[in-house]
């Protein structure tokens, strides 16, 4: 069994020397959701409730940003591996050119539309009042996020994941300090509330895209030619619309899938207590997924530029068994240290500190232990999905084992138990992870089989 840890001699170091600053900017993408939730909560459960509601049309967004970032790095890793920096930076053109149509479009919804949107999510009219502002805030802020999640992918996919990781760093404490500032009125600001959460955000989020312009205008790393980036090509385009465009797809239709969840929890009758519960258990749940994300995203580049380069299937086969190996050990490890902390720090600590009333505590306490059960089978998910299957270019396996399970097991279950049935909260939620008990099975037959490892750069 150990036998599959052996690899040549500086694999390891080379895996790590990517994953962690990959680690590193989930880490610091997920603080900064949890400070944002933390200062919101402390004006009061419902205002935290409903930051909550608002944030699930985001969420979605975020969701295919990351698609378009996955899809374009398809490409860009494989391309990197051949050492063809043009079509790098074609591909990136048309990266750029779809999400800033895209988050421009939404960021429109959002402002003129937000009660609207907010009706979808919940019915509680006092939810949707507290939302909208921030709603209207918020959306912008994603068209500079979109083009500087495609540049950090670009990066990453080049074997350059520090960029991404030091420049959400420096929009985290960014968006930290004008959280403080504007949530609760300090030194002369004015007391914004959940407003104040937004126009942090949307500042925050300029302020990554001036690091990003600075950066593409004085590195010439991957040079990226301007007459490219407007005029990609129609063979690139082809490419990216065959291997990206099921990507896409796929974080839309998890995202919305996911969201789904959460709309199910704002339409119970415990509906505060429970997306108040989610609220917190949520942020700690993308906390302890950061290091299997992180193994994920360094697999993506490792099988990219090892296909790129012309490995043979049963070494790429071979590397894929090893790296879904340590996303598993990752899982059971990261399972193990939610269900320590549970008694010993969330339960006397952090929920007390939220203010959460009985039922909510009672429910994230369920929420926590599910996702320390299920935490190895989604370790697995996530890098044999995003990591191995995706940057072999088989991107439609992907799509069928991510998504069936969740829209037709999980949210059914979930709406049947939760607004049909009104069964206890508890077993709303474990119907919301019964995905996890279909895709493990359905990604190892693929993975067995071989037919996941598909050069694309010779389709060019």
């Amino acid at each position: 069994m150990l036998s599959i840890f052996r690899r040549e001699r500086g694999f390891y170091r080379h895996f790590f020397v990517l994953a962690l600053p990959c680690i590193v900017q989930n880490l610091v993408t997920t603080a900064l959701g949890f400070i944002d939730t933390f200062m919101v909560g402390l004006l009061g459960n419902a205002e935290m409730a409903a930051v909550t509601a608002a944030n699930v049309p985001i969420f979605i967004l975020q969701l295919v940003l990351f698609g378009f970032q996955s899809g374009m790095s398809i490409l860009i890793s494989q391309h990197w591996g051949k050492g063809d920096t043009d079509s790098i930076s074609r591909a990136t053109g048309i990266a750029f050119m779809s999400i800033l149509t895209l988050t421009t479009a939404v960021a429109l919804v959002m402002f003129f539309a937000p009660e609207w949107v907010l009706s979808l999510i919940t019915d509680e009219a006092l939810l949707i009042t507290l939302g909208t502002p921030y709603l209207q805030i918020v959306g912008f802020s994603y068209i500079f996020n979109g083009f500087n999640t495609v540049y950090a992918g670009l990066q990453r996919a080049t074997e350059n994941p520090t960029f991404g990781m030091a420049v959400f760093a420096i929009s985290m404490l960014f968006n930290t300090v004008g959280n403080y500032l504007l949530i609760f009125g300090k030194f002369g600001f004015p007391k914004l509330g959940i407003t104040g959460a937004a126009v942090a955000t949307l500042a925050s989020r300029v302020v990554e895209f001036l690091i990003v312009i600075a950066y593409i205008a004085f590195s010439r790393r991957v040079p990226l030619r301007l007459s490219l980036l407007l005029c990609p090509g129609r063979e690139m385009l082809h490419a990216f619309v065959k291997y990206s465009t099921p990507v896409v797809l796929n974080e839309t239709l998890w995202s919305t899938g996911t969201s789904m969840l959460t709309v199910v929890m704002g339409h119970m009758d415990e509906s505060v207590e429970m997306l108040a519960a989610h609220a917190i258990m949520g942020n700690i749940d993308k906390f302890s997924t950061v290091i299997c994300f992180g193994v994920a995203a360094a697999s993506a580049v490792v099988i990219g530029k090892e296909i790129g380069e012309g490995a043979s299937d049963e070494h790429v086969q071979s590397l894929a068994k090893t790296l879904l190996a340590l996303a598993l050990l990752a899982g059971i490890l990261t399972g193990g240290l939610l269900l320590g902390l549970l008694p010993v720090f969330f339960e006397p600590v952090l929920f007390p500190l939220f203010d959460l009333s009985p039922l909510a505590a009672q429910i994230a306490t369920y929420m926590c232990l599910i996702y320390a059960l299920t935490m190895p089978m989604r370790a697995f998910d996530v890098t044999n999905i995003t990591g191995v299957l995706r940057a072999g270019g088989d991107v439609r396996a992907a799509i069928c084992i991510d998504i069936i399970p969740l829209w037709c097991v999980a949210v059914p279950l979930s709406a049947l138990a939760g607004v049909v049935l009104r069964c206890d909260p508890v077993w709303v939620c474990l119907a919301m992870q019964a995905e996890n008990l279909c895709k493990l099975p359905a990604g190892v037959l693929r993975l067995k089989s071989r037919k996941w490892i598909h050069n694309v750069t010779k389709t060019l």
